[in-house]
């Protein structure tokens, strides 16, 4: 099975055990879909989960944090997404570009960059069996340090 595929499985998987959240500064959000969720059986205790995210024009996600055991890896299906993890760097993702999120992170930023063109995204999960909820809002405005 080739890394796209694979990717694409495993963040369609989690987007099923994600809810979307709601509506919190931005106009809307984004539109999660569960596309698989595995036992990963020469790894005990372990579960892969894909989602799909689907981002209207403008649409994007509120800040968020995910289970404390999920390493996530996300891959842009389509559109540009702008993503900021942690402290890092506000970047504009394009189809075909992908990146990673360490157990413990938090998803500052995650939205469609264009106002007139939808974007996806395929969000792949290794995460401790049953470690839910997938995805929690950050309930305050999160500073930069």
């Amino acid at each position: 099975m080739n890394i796209a595929l694979l990717s694409a499985a495993v963040a369609a998987a989690a987007m099923g055990v994600l809810a979307p959240a709601p509506a919190s500064a931005h106009e809307a959000t984004e539109k999660v879909t569960p596309k698989l969720e595995q036992a990963i059986p020469n790894i005990p205790g372990k579960s892969l989960i894909a989602l799909v995210v689907d981002y209207a024009p403008g649409a994007a996600s509120p800040s968020h944090t995910h289970s404390k055991s999920a390493f996530i890896y996300a891959y842009v299906v389509s559109g540009a997404i702008e993503s900021q993890v942690d402290d890092g760097p506000k970047r504009i993702l394009r189809a075909g570009d992908s990146f990673y999120e360490s157990p413990g992170a938090t998803h500052r930023e995650s939205r469609n960059a264009s106002r007139t063109q939808p974007a996806k995204l395929l969000a792949v999960f290794v995460v401790d069996t049953g470690d839910m909820p997938l995805t929690m809002p950050v309930s305050a405005p999160l500073e930069k340090k």
